[in-house]
């Protein structure tokens, strides 16, 4: 019903989007992380500036869409019955993995390829023989779609098996309190440090595109969206916890992160350490990214709870185009960052300059495309 939609979260969800967009803008200019298009080597300000942006953003918000969509899983199950719930989860998510799999993503190599950022044996053609050949799913940002429908098969199983025991319905359960959330967090920091002893940050299961390193936080926070739905958390949200991991949030980003960017040897060239391996900066990152994970999710939805759970057309219009916005922001950023390339321009500018033209441009295609014939039922 109108009255009962959570418009905040709508909101979230665009913000959300937006800073999925702008960070694959940031790695294209200098910060850290895997792309398919990168531009030359930063000087150490840019370096410093993307790869702090990176690291907060990677820290929460994929952990965060997979809360939202884990929140909004029970409730289209009970709605649709298990059947009816998986038709929608494979056309709604495995329709627009297909297409980027076998059309958007091989499309997208012909202007890697033709610039030098993709290093193939061959032409083209020779490209696309081997790549329809080999076995893969969810490639690009499409792992996460890939994932959320592995998710949803995966849920429609555990309402099988536990069918007396498995709560439905919405009610003011027990709500969370601060010890719950450093709990979770420790737990969640321990398990990534744990994986990434022997599967570092980069680490990808090929086939599928899975990024294993990260998958602890998306699992748990799925889990953590479905009980968030049954009790009704998101709404719940009292102003002084709020407030309390609102503060903690600023003393991560702005402190913390820093610091231990620093004392780590980030600044020397020596990021690896923090990435995997038995080493303490591993352990102190991972446990500095899901304590922030769980500060800043906590703090978006205090503050959007509180402020922002109204829509206008505007929003309205880019809430309902943010899954395809992030369906086609791959090729968007790529085509962008690519027509701009041999303009000279510092990173940190270019940066801000390819976020202003991507993120609205993503939203304004998906907006377009959602409502063609054949997607209107999928997007």
């Amino acid at each position: 019903m109108e009255k009962s939609r959570l418009f905040f979260v709508d909101n979230l969800r665009i913000l959300l989007i937006a800073l999925v967009i702008l960070l694959h803008l940031s790695v294209t200019y200098g910060g850290v992380g895997g792309w398919y298009y990168k531009e030359g080597q930063p000087d150490t300000v840019s370096f410093v500036v993307l790869t702090w942006n990176n690291a907060t953003n990677q820290a929460f918000f994929m952990g965060f869409l997979f809360l939202i969509s884990g929140y909004f899983t029970p409730g289209s199950y009970d709605r649709k019955g298990p059947w009816g719930f998986l038709r929608d989860r494979l056309l709604r998510l495995g329709i627009p993995m297909l297409c980027y799999d076998f059309v958007i993503g091989p499309l997208l190599a012909y202007p890697l390829i033709r610039v030098g950022s993709l290093d193939v044996e061959g032409t083209y053609l020779d490209f696309l023989a081997g790549y329809y050949s080999s076995f893969h799913l969810g490639t690009g940002p499409l792992w996460f779609v890939e994932t959320l429908l592995i998710f949803a098969v995966l849920y429609v199983l555990w309402r099988h098996l536990a069918k007396a025991t498995a709560p439905t319905g919405q009610n003011n359960g027990k709500m969370f309190d601060n010890r719950a959330v450093m709990i979770l967090a420790l737990a969640m920091g321990i398990i990534s440090f744990i994986v990434r002893i022997w599967l570092p940050i980069g680490w990808g299961f090929a086939p599928l595109n899975l990024q294993l390193p990260f998958f602890g936080q998306y699992i748990c926070l799925f889990i953590v969206g479905i009980v968030a739905y049954h009790r009704n958390w998101l709404t719940r949200i009292a102003d002084g916890m709020g407030r309390l991991w609102l503060c903690i949030t600023l003393v991560f980003v702005l402190i913390l992160f820093p610091a231990l960017f620093a004392l780590g040897g980030a600044l020397t060239g020596d990021t690896d350490s923090f990435t995997g391996g038995l080493h303490w900066q591993c352990l102190a990152y991972a446990l500095w990214e899901q304590f922030l994970c769980m500060a800043m999710i906590i703090a978006l939805l205090y503050l959007f709870a509180k402020r922002f759970n109204h829509q206008g057309k505007l929003a309205k219009t880019m809430s309902a185009s943010a899954y395809t916005a992030y369906i086609i922001h791959a090729p968007v950023v790529v085509l962008i960052t690519l027509a701009i390339r041999n303009v000279t321009l510092y990173p940190l500018l270019k940066f801000a300059l390819t976020g202003l033209i991507c993120v609205p441009l993503c939203f304004l295609l998906g907006n377009v495309i959602r409502k063609l014939p054949l997607a209107k039922r999928i997007l």
